[in-house]
C-alpha cells in the first residue's frame, strides 16, 4: 500500500522522498507544450520546457537550505533580477552554466560577474523559438523602504512561453506599473516587508495583474496561509509552495 501510494503522490507532482526533492507544479501552454516550475527555494525558481532549462536567481544556500545545482542539468537561460545575496549567487551561476549558458540579467549583476546580456526597465530579449523575455521595473514605494530597492535599479521579468504569461516580480511592493501588465497567466509574488510586499499589497497586487495562478514567494516568516482563501473569491489560485 505505502508503494502504490507514494506512486500516486509522484504522479501528482508533490514531495516525497522517492520522487523529487523539490515541489513540482506543470502547465500547458496554449500550443500544448509542457512548462514545469521546480521550488528550489526562496526566491529561486527552475522552469523546464520543451527540451530547455530556465533557472530564475538561483541561489546555493540560504540559512539551513542549500541547493545541489551540480545535479542539475546545465541551464540555457539564467535570469537575475538583482545584485541582494538572495537572488545573485556567482558560484550558483558557474555550476549552472554551460558552453551555451546565456545569462540576463541588469547592469550591475552583469559587472560583478564581468559578463552578462543586460536589461534595463523595458526592455526585451528573443530566447528561442516561442519564447519571449520582458524586463520590468520593481521597486520599493513605502517611504523608509526605498533604500532596499530602489526604482529603475532592478528588474522583474515576465517570460512569454508558447504564449503562456509568466510573471516573476522581483522584488518589489505593488508598484503603479503592475496595472499595465495584461494576460499574466501564473504571477510570482513577493511577500516579506521590509523588503517587499505585504499580504495585504499582496493580494492588491494580485487583484490588480489578476493571473490565473499566484505562487507567493520570497516570504521567509511571513505567514502567507490566508492567502489562498482570501483571493478565492476573485477567481485567483494560490499555491503555497517551498519558497520561504
Amino acid at each position: 500500500m505505502r508503494n502504490i501510494i507514494t506512486c500516486m503522490l509522484a504522479l501528482c507532482g508533490l514531495h516525497t522522498a522517492a520522487a523529487t526533492p523539490y515541489e513540482v507544479d506543470i502547465f500547458t501552454t496554449p500550443g500544448g507544450k509542457k512548462v514545469e516550475f521546480r521550488a528550489l527555494t526562496h526566491a529561486s525558481i527552475r522552469l523546464s520546457y520543451d527540451g530547455l532549462e530556465i533557472l530564475i536567481d538561483p541561489v546555493k544556500k540560504l540559512g539551513n537550505r542549500t541547493i545541489d545545482y551540480t545535479s542539475m542539468p546545465k541551464a540555457d537561460y539564467i535570469l537575475v533580477t538583482h545584485e541582494h545575496g538572495d537572488h545573485f549567487d556567482l558560484e550558483a551561476i558557474q555550476q549552472l552554466t554551460g558552453e551555451n549558458t546565456r545569462l540576463l540579467t541588469n547592469s550591475r549583476c552583469a559587472e560583478k560577474a564581468g559578463y552578462g546580456q543586460v536589461l534595463a526597465n523595458g526592455d526585451s530579449a528573443r530566447l528561442s523559438k516561442g519564447i519571449k523575455l520582458e524586463a520590468v521595473p520593481a521597486y520599493n514605494t513605502t517611504e523608509g523602504h526605498q533604500q532596499y530597492h530602489p526604482k529603475g535599479r532592478d528588474n522583474g521579468f515576465i517570460l512569454n512561453i508558447d504564449g503562456l504569461r509568466i510573471y516573476i516580480a522581483g522584488d518589489t511592493e505593488d508598484i503603479p506599473e503592475m496595472a499595465s501588465l495584461k494576460g499574466i497567466d501564473i504571477a510570482f509574488l513577493p511577500c516579506n516587508q521590509p523588503y517587499t510586499m505585504t499580504p495585504e499589497q499582496l493580494v492588491k497586487a494580485a487583484r490588480t495583474i489578476k493571473p490565473k495562478v499566484v505562487f507567493p514567494y520570497h516570504y521567509g516568516q511571513t505567514d502567507v496561509s490566508k492567502l489562498p482563501e482570501t483571493l478565492k473569491g476573485d477567481g485567483i489560485e494560490v499555491r503555497i509552495r517551498h519558497y520561504e
